[in-house]
């Protein structure tokens, strides 16, 4: 049991990897410029912080994932907050484009929601020290994004 726990943890660290959580994408914007544009991120700041979808408050681009795994200190959680100004494509069950929240650091902890639409989440409060959270865009109907802020709280 414990090496098929340890093996899981290796297969989701590897994943994260790939993912690209720990990496800059860039992508080609409306002018002759390429930018540098922040695709997903291991975030660990004591003070909390922010984070939006690419080009937010512009059109987030198609086909994109972004993973965003947010730290807290040991005997901590976390708080999220997502801005009003919040539009992903709206599909039944969120199929499409989303934003995914799970309370802990990878893809398989227990899922919180899986958001789209106008309407921004509610308050989302970790049980424990980390969230990973996924934004997903497929290759059709972009939209504006989202703005999230979290702070932390003692357990």
């Amino acid at each position: 049991i414990l090496a098929r726990s340890f093996t899981q943890i290796v297969a989701s660290l590897i994943i994260l990897h790939l993912s690209g959580a720990t990496k800059q994408g860039t992508e080609k914007q409306s002018t002759s410029e390429t930018k540098s544009v922040q695709c997903g991120s291991w975030t660990k700041h004591a003070d909390g912080g922010v984070f939006t979808s690419p080009n937010y408050p512009s059109k987030y681009p198609p086909d994109r994932e972004c993973i965003y795994i947010i730290e807290a200190a040991p005997r901590q959680c976390i708080e999220l907050y997502f801005d009003e100004k919040y539009s992903i494509e709206p599909s039944w069950e969120c199929k499409f484009d989303h934003i995914e929240v799970r309370d802990g650091p990878f893809g398989f902890s227990p899922i919180i929601g899986r958001f789209c639409g106008q309407q921004n989440p509610p308050v989302i409060k970790s049980s424990g020290r980390f969230l990973w959270i996924k934004f997903f865009a497929d290759g059709e109907l972009e939209s504006m994004g989202f703005s999230a802020r979290y702070n932390f709280t003692p357990e």
